[in-house]
C-alpha cells in the first residue's frame, strides 16, 4: 500500500473507555448519558490543559494525542483523581469509572483522524488497566521514568490482539492507591549444551586502594553462590580473574572462557556510603540484558558484602532464564537440544493456559529423553501435572499427582543437591498430605540455595495448608522479594492472596489476587482467590463476576476437585477457605 499523501508522526496516544457502560445504560439511560457527557467534558478540559487534543469521542470512548508522554501521563493522573472525587458523590451503582491506556508510537494523521498501531496499542493497554486505573507501554514508560512522581508496577510482556509481538505494560500507582506492593529492595539472607556464565573481577572505582579486597570479595561470593544454581555451569575464578585490570571486549572474553553470559561490575566508596553497580552481558551479541545499582551505608563490611551478593544473585537467575527463553524462540525447531527443549517448555509453561501446559509437557518430555540425567525437565513435568490436577485440567487428577510425586523423587535421585527438585518434592508431598515431609523438602531447597525463590514459595504453600498462614505469608513474600520479575510470579501471588485470606486479612487478599490476574489473566487460581476475598468483603457482584471468570477457566472445578487442591490439615481451615466461594455462589 502506498503511503503517498499520508502524514506520519510520533505521538503520545491516550485511549479511555468507561467501565460497565452497557449495564449503566440498561439501568438508567438518561442518567448515564448525563454522567458520561459530563465526564467527557471534564476529560476534554484536562486534555486541553495538558497541551493535548481530543481526536475522537464516540459513546463512552475517548481518544486523544499529546506532543509529550509526560503531558499524557500527568493528564491521565489528573483525570482519574478528578473522577475519583466526583464518583465519591454518587451512589455506588451509578459511579462511572474509566480505564486509560497510553502509548508512544507512530501514527497516520489523516484529516485530524489518527490510525495505525500506535492507536491500537493504546486501546489494548486501556483494556489491561483496572477500573479507575492507567496502563502505559514500555515505550511510554521509558520516556516518563524519572520525570513524573508517579510510581509504576511492571506487568511484564502482554499478548495483544492483532499484534505479532507482546507489549510490555506498566501500571501507574495513583494517589491514594491502596494496592498491595512488596518491598523488593531488601534482600532476603540466608551440562550438555547449557550456557556458561563468567563473573569478572569487579573494578575498584574508589580512591582508596584498600577497597580492592571488598571488590574482589563481592565477585568471589557471587561466583560461590552462582554455583548453587546447578542448572548452568559457572566459569571458575582462576579463569575469569585472569582478566583483572585488563580492558578486553566482552565478546572476546566470552570466546576465551566459553561463556555465553558475562557479569561485570564496579565498587565505589565515598565516605560512609558504598555503591556497587553490575551488568549482565550476552557475550554473543554484546548486548546488556540486565543492570542494577546498589547503594548502601557502609557498616559491618562482611554483612554488607553478604547482603549485596544475595541481591545480585537473586536477580541474575530470572534474567538469564528470560534471555534463554527468548533465544530459544528464535531457533529452528529442527535443531533443538535438551537444553533448548527445556527452555521451550518453560516458555509454554509461562503462558498459564491449559493448551500451553500440554505443549510445555511435550517439550519437557523430549528434553528429559535426550538428557536423562538433567533433573529440571522432570521437575517441569511434575509442576505441570500438579497444576493440571489442581485446576481440573486433567482427566485423572489422582494419576497426575502420583506422576508428579514420582518424577520429583526421580529428579532428587538424579541430583539430590538440585534446589528445584527438592522444592517440587515439597509441593508433591504436600498434595499427598505428607505435610512434615513437604516442610522438610522445601527447607532443604532453601538450604541448598538461600537465593532460590521457588523454595520459599514451596515452604509458604506447605505452611498455609499446615495451618500456619502468618508464616506462609512471610515465606511467600520472601519469594516475591527475591525474584519480583519471576515467570512464576502469578502462582506465588495467588498463594500469597490465599495465605492472607486464611489470616482473615481479606483486603490484602483482594489486592494481591488482582496483581496475580494482571500478570497472568488466564491463570485460574488468581480469579479463585479474587472471588474468595471479594465475597468476604461483601462485594458480592464483583465476587460473582470473579467466580464466573474462574469457572470459565476451570469448568470442571467441583467439590471433589476443591478437596484435592485445598488440602488443609484441619477441616476448619478448609471450611473457612471454601466459605468465600460459597458466598459468591459456588455450589461445592
Amino acid at each position: 500500500m502506498s503511503n503517498e499523501g499520508f502524514k506520519r508522526k510520533l505521538a503520545a496516544i491516550l485511549s479511555a473507555d468507561a467501565v460497565g457502560y452497557g449495564r449503566l445504560m440498561a439501568e438508567d439511560e438518561a442518567a448515564t448519558v448525563k454522567t458520561v457527557t459530563s465526564y467527557r467534558e471534564i476529560m476534554a478540559a484536562l486534555i486541553n490543559q495538558h497541551r493535548g487534543r481530543v481526536v475522537d469521542s464516540p459513546g463512552d470512548n475517548l481518544l486523544a494525542e499529546f506532543p509529550s508522554v509526560v503531558d499524557a501521563v500527568q493528564c491521565a493522573v489528573a483525570v482519574q483523581n478528578e473522577f475519583q472525587t466526583r464518583n465519591a458523590e454518587l451512589t455506588e451503582h451509578r459511579r462511572m469509572e474509566f480505564r486509560i491506556g497510553i502509548h508512544l508510537g507512530d501514527v497516520i494523521d489523516e484529516e485530524d483522524r489518527l490510525y495505525g498501531d500506535g492507536v491500537n496499542v493504546a486501546a489494548r493497554l486501556e483494556g489491561l488497566a483496572e477500573p479507575g486505573g492507567v496502563c502505559v507501554s514500555a515505550k511510554a514508560y521509558d520516556e516518563v521514568r524519572g520525570k513524573v512522581e508517579t510510581q509504576f508496577d511492571d506487568l511484564g510482556p502482554q499478548d495483544m490482539k492483532n499484534l505479532e509481538d507482546p507489549v510490555r505494560a506498566y501500571r501507574l500507582r495513583l494517589d491514594g492507591d491502596s494496592s498491595f506492593a512488596i518491598d523488593v529492595s531488601t534482600p532476603v539472607m540466608g551440562f550438555g549444551g547449557r550456557p556458561a556464565i563468567a563473573v569478572l573481577p569487579f573494578d575498584n572505582m574508589s580512591v582508596d586502594p584498600e577497597q580492592e579486597y571488598f571488590a574482589d570479595g563481592i565477585a568471589e561470593d557471587i561466583l560461590t553462590r552462582l554455583a548453587m544454581w546447578r542448572w548452568i555451569p559457572v566459569i571458575a575464578r582462576n579463569s575469569s580473574f585472569t582478566f583483572k585490570g585488563r580492558t578486553v571486549d566482552v565478546k572476546e572474553i566470552g570466546t576465551v572462557l566459553g561463556a555465553r553470559y558475562v557479569l561485570e561490575g564496579s565498587v565505589r566508596k565515598v565516605g560512609e556510603r558504598v555503591r556497587v553497580t553490575c551488568q549482565l552481558i550476552d557475550a554473543d551479541t554484546g548486548h546488556h540484558i540486565w543492570a542494577e545499582r546498589y547503594d548502601r551505608v557502609l557498616k559491618d563490611i562482611f554483612e554488607l558484602q553478604d547482603e549485596i551478593t544475595e541481591a545480585i544473585v537473586a536477580a541474575l537467575e530470572p534474567a538469564v532464564g528470560k534471555a534463554e527463553m527468548l533465544r530459544v524462540q528464535r531457533k529452528d525447531t529442527s535443531y533443538l537440544d535438551s537444553w533448548d527443549l527445556y527452555q521451550r517448555g518453560v516458555w509454554y509453561f509461562s503462558r498459564f493456559t491449559k493448551d500451553d501446559f500440554a505443549a510445555g509437557y511435550g517439550f519437557y518430555r523430549r528434553s528429559a529423553e535426550l538428557d536423562p540425567g538433567f533433573a529440571r525437565p522432570l521437575a517441569g513435568i511434575a509442576t505441570i501435572r500438579i497444576l493440571e490436577a489442581l485446576l481440573a485440567w486433567s482427566d485423572n487428577p489422582a494419576e497426575a499427582l502420583g506422576e508428579a510425586h514420582r518424577l520429583a523423587l526421580e529428579a532428587v535421585s538424579f541430583d539430590a543437591a538440585e534446589p528445584l527438585a527438592n522444592a517440587l518434592l515439597g509441593y508433591s508431598n504436600a498434595y499427598l498430605r505428607q505435610y512434615d515431609a513437604g516442610l522438610a523438602a522445601a527447607k532443604r531447597a532453601i538450604e541448598l540455595n538461600p537465593s532460590f525463590a521457588m523454595g520459599y514459595h514451596a515452604l509458604g504453600l506447605v505452611r498455609m495448608f499446615n495451618g500456619e498462614p502468618t508464616k506462609a505469608v512471610d515465606a511467600v513474600e520472601s519469594a516475591v522479594r527475591i525474584s519480583p520479575e519471576d515467570l512464576w510470579l502469578p502462582v506465588w501471588l495467588a498463594t500469597l492472596s490465599a495465605s492472607y485470606y486464611m489470616t482473615q486479612n481479606y483486603e490484602k487478599a483482594f489486592q494481591v489476587a488482582r496483581l496475580s490476574i494482571q500478570r497472568a489473566p488466564h491463570y485460574p487460581i488468581g480469579h479463585r482467590s479474587l472471588a474468595n476475598a471479594l465475597a468476604q468483603l461483601g462485594r458480592m457482584d464483583e465476587a460473582r463476576e470473579a467466580l464466573t471468570a474462574f469457572l470459565k477457566l476451570s469448568p470442571k472445578y467441583n467439590a471433589e476437585t476443591a478437596r484435592r487442591s485445598a488440602i488443609f490439615r484441619r477441616e476448619a481451615d478448609y471450611e473457612h477457605y471454601a466459605e468465600g466461594l460459597r458466598k459468591a455462589g459456588w455450589d461445592g
